[in-house]
């Protein structure tokens, strides 16, 4: 059971072949005997997730169906949960009991999904590797040594282990694309106010994106639909319909224009892995695609206007935790200051103590012209490049990740070496437009990615290109040793 995609798992609950009930069963078992390896769940809902199988069994035997009618996930801890701990991987939300659901969430659970669990994750988003969380580092099933990537790298770890088929996750600069990457799954960032926010704890309002990782296109298509649509709670949320993103999967990809920026192919970018791309690109010529080398003029200036606009967005949103209105609260302060700084240097990790500092100076008085507004208008122009390529191509391909999973520890005295690994993933939240990574090969014994990015609300087109490809490859069902 533990080896069905969403998919699977759908038509084995319509053809009455298993409950839900049995299949929550077998993987809640499953969690129980293999997560300690990984360490990608920081709570399990046992309770909550047979309560909610049997109500999905119960829904169908009265005729109801839908595709995640019964079907297990997980949702990654910065989704607000009623009643159950929400602690965004921090020792500041160590004892935070949503009071209730994440738009995500009420979602979800109204399709009929079994919430098996809470996954772990950067503290508060706030990583590339899954090493910030105060629950200690989650390992990649591919090799337990290496990172599974940041910070959804708690919902990848299990979805690819096989201990659920599908999980949320969301993408600052790269967070569900990334893991996506580092753990042979696919993963979706959607259009910047496509999926609700509200009750999603914010690292940087601006950037941050709820979205599906799953093993399948077919499975981000399933899951995307239960999550996307307009939600009058969050101010972000765009009123624009929700296509059917199943029912989209298998048009033709003749005649596809897709664009390859020559920027992706430069020093940084490991040459196995440009040349598992070039693979990738040569499959989907076989399927009618059209390739054509664009340009993205300032990709180079990204990384560094997004370290300086997401920290700065940080410093703002986490000014909330400060032991009187919300999380960790010291012992025994001596007066009011001394409350704000030990509750605060407490309760945040060094990652984000370092990012809120970074903000907080970005924005001081002086330095808000030089830094946070010349920011902005490279956000701008980074956009611009976009508008731009879209205009002579359907969609940009290149790699996810300029290299492979990392060893854990490798990166931790140099931030600045891991934040470069999202070179290719930041663009798209900066300009708010929806990407997907893909499955493409191996290096080494570890998984690499092939990312795709599409005009505005263009999910559909991104699913079709990614199922179209999974149906010509078999890299998407490859399963890590001993999982």
């Amino acid at each position: 059971m533990h080896q069905m995609t969403l998919a699977e798992i759908a038509r084995g609950l319509a053809d009455k072949k298993f409950s839900s009930e049995e299949l929550t069963k077998v993987l809640l078992a499953r969690i129980t005997q293999l997560d300690p390896q990984l360490n990608s769940f920081i709570s399990l809902t046992e309770e909550l997730a047979l309560e909610q199988a049997k109500a999905a069994d119960a829904r169908r035997a009265n005729g109801e169906s839908g595709a995640l009618l019964g079907a297990p996930i997980a949702h990654k801890d910065l989704f607000c949960t009623q009643g159950i701990r929400t602690s965004c991987g921090s020792k500041m939300l160590d004892n935070f009991k949503a009071p209730y659901d994440a738009t995500v969430v009420s979602k979800l659970a109204a399709a009929g999904t079994v919430t098996l669990g809470k996954t772990n994750m950067d503290e508060f988003a706030m990583g590339s590797a899954n090493e910030s969380s105060w629950y200690g580092a989650v390992k990649n099933p591919w090799n337990l040594e290496h990172v599974p990537g940041g910070s959804s790298g708690g919902s990848a770890a299990a979805v690819a282990a096989r201990l659920l088929p599908a999980a949320t996750a969301t993408d600052t600069g790269g967070s569900i694309r990334q893991p996506a990457a580092f753990t042979n799954l696919t993963g979706l960032k959607p259009t910047y106010g496509r999926v609700s926010r509200w009750g999603m704890i914010a690292y940087a309002s601006s950037l941050d994106q709820g979205g599906p990782l799953a093993r399948t296109a077919e499975d981000c298509a399933i899951l995307l639909q239960g999550m996307a649509g307009f939600d009058p709670n969050d101010s972000t949320s765009i009123d624009e319909p929700v296509p059917d993103y199943a029912a989209g999967l298998n048009g033709s990809l003749q005649g596809l224009r897709i664009g390859v920026p020559k920027e992706y192919f430069g020093a940084g970018l490991d040459p196995r892995i440009a040349d598992l791309i070039q693979n990738s690109i040569k499959e989907l010529q076989k399927l009618g695609a059209v390739i054509k080398e664009i340009s993205l003029p300032n990709m180079q200036h990204a990384i560094p206007a997004y370290y300086v606009i997401a920290p700065a967005e940080a410093s703002s949103n986490l000014s909330r935790f400060d032991g009187v209105r919300f999380g960790h609260r010291c012992e025994d302060p001596k007066n009011l200051e001394d409350l704000y700084k030990r509750s605060r240097g407490e309760g945040f990790g060094p990652e984000v103590q370092r990012r809120i500092m970074v903000g907080a100076y970005a924005l001081s008085a002086g330095y808000y012209d030089a830094y946070y507004l010349k920011a902005q208008k490279i956000r701008r122009l980074v956009k611009n490049d976009f508008m731009a390529a879209f205009n002579e191509v359907d969609i940009i391909l290149g790699p996810t990740t300029p290299n492979p999973a990392w060893k854990l520890g490798a990166k931790n005295s140099d931030p600045v070496a891991a934040y470069l690994e999202d070179v290719y993933t930041i663009t798209a939240n900066l300009a708010g437009l929806p990407g997907l990574s893909m499955p493409a090969g191996f290096v080494d014994g570890l998984p690499v990615g092939v990312q795709l990015l599409a005009p505005y609300f263009q999910e559909s087109r991104l699913l079709n290109v990614a199922h179209q490809y999974q149906l010509n490859t078999d890299w998407h069902t490859r399963t890590p040793t001993g999982f």
